[in-house]
């Protein structure tokens, strides 16, 4: 259900793959954007830079993975180790609307 709300939300910024093609210019909506590319990312998995880049870029058509990992560590959707080469989610993730009114 959860994923059906944010799809609604980002509706008019996806194709019919529902890839991202731009990143939504109000601060909710790009919240949302952010959560949306966490769910596409593994939890408990460890990704390098690279493998994150592409999982990223598979589904933010706009190609700027390194502002959205960026992003997603600074709103604790990702961690990453302190060298920077792996990054991963935590098992334990909030609800988007925990989320939403954590950063809003």
């Amino acid at each position: 259900m959860e994923n059906d709300c944010i799809i609604q939300e980002l509706k008019s910024l996806m194709n019919d793959n529902k890839q991202l093609v731009s990143l939504p210019a109000k601060y909710k909506k790009k919240l949302i954007a952010y959560y949306y590319l966490a769910t596409k990312i593994e939890a408990g998995q460890r990704y390098t830079e690279s493998d994150l880049n592409d999982v990223l870029n598979q589904w933010a058509l706009f190609h700027d993975p390194a502002t959205l990992r960026r992003e997603m560590y600074n709103k604790h959707l990702l961690n990453r180790t302190n060298d920077c080469r792996y990054y991963w989610k935590e098992d334990e993730q909030l609800s988007l609307e925990e989320f939403i009114s954590k950063y809003v």
